[in-house]
């Protein structure tokens, strides 16, 4: 393991000693939240992982991204990072892939792109949901009532000025950005910007469909503390990630959801990875 600036580093001493490269190089560029400054950016990591492909020439990579990056006001630029790609000889396939079909009691869609020298990767069929034999995997099934973890404090309050949706838990009805959860489904999205009244929260009195009903009637929005309202903890966050019990995360509180809410769900890796080493024979 090397600590450093992956700028500034040189991978010639390991040519033809690696077999496969994996990396994510970093998504904030091409996030359609944010400055989206794409190549502009200097947080953007595509040239480094493009230049260590060129110096390690392995067999086969994978590299994800946001999936920003495969719509419309990104294709040109995918595509230019494409065609880098399949110039250092690589066979190269793409796909938005959504970590629920594979496991994880959470939505969450990150563009895959795979590259193998004398063959196109063939992605994992999806294992849960629609069509398949088991249904995804509701959040209800890591995290409950009863907190788990070290308790995050943030209070869930009312809005002043609620966002009514069709659905109780898809409006802006409370404040912060941390929605609440609906046990009995995937997770929204677990976003990097958790921490604070950012982080999604458990109704553990049942508050959020009656309050929804309350407002659609034409009801007066609500003052004050969400009753039975708690943020999750990282310890949660982390179970709807998929990683493994026990798992630990450096740094404050903050630093941990942010570490978490940046990862690729190990469900989702694992799926991937295995699908990747099957194909080569390994």
């Amino acid at each position: 393991m090397l600590h450093g600036d992956v700028a500034e580093m040189r991978f010639a001493s390991w040519r033809r000693q690696v077999d496969v490269v994996v990396g994510g190089p970093p998504c904030q560029p091409w996030s359609s939240g944010g400055k989206r400054l794409g190549a502009r950016d200097t947080r953007d990591g595509w040239p480094a992982f493009l230049r260590a492909l060129d110096a390690l020439r392995p067999a086969a990579f994978l590299a994800e991204n946001v999936p920003g990056l495969a719509a419309r006001p990104r294709r040109d630029e995918l595509g230019a990072i494409l065609m880098q790609l399949a110039g250092l000889g690589f066979r190269i396939a793409t796909d938005v892939l959504d970590a629920a079909d594979y496991g994880a009691p959470q939505r969450r869609r990150r563009l895959v792109v795979a590259g193998v020298r004398d063959r196109e990767f063939r992605f994992p069929a999806p294992v849960f949901g629609t069509g398949c034999a088991r249904p995804w995997r509701a959040a209800g099934e890591v995290v409950s009532a009863q907190a788990v973890g070290t308790p995050n404090p943030s209070v869930v309050t009312y809005a002043r000025h609620p966002d009514l949706r069709p659905g109780p838990y898809d409006g802006h009805v409370f404040n912060g950005g941390g929605r609440p959860i609906d046990l009995t489904r995937p997770a929204p999205t677990l976003l990097a910007s958790m921490g604070g009244n950012k982080t999604p929260w458990v109704d553990t009195a049942g508050v959020v469909p009656a309050y929804h009903a309350h407002l659609a009637s034409g009801g007066a929005p609500q003052r004050g503390t969400v009753p039975g309202a708690r943020r999750i903890t990282v310890e949660e966050a982390a179970r709807l990630q998929t990683f493994p019990p026990g798992t630990s995360f450096a740094g404050r509180g903050s630093s941990a959801y942010r570490q978490v809410g940046n990862a690729v769900p190990p469900a989702l890796a694992r799926a991937v990875g295995e699908a990747l080493l099957a194909q080569l024979g390994a």
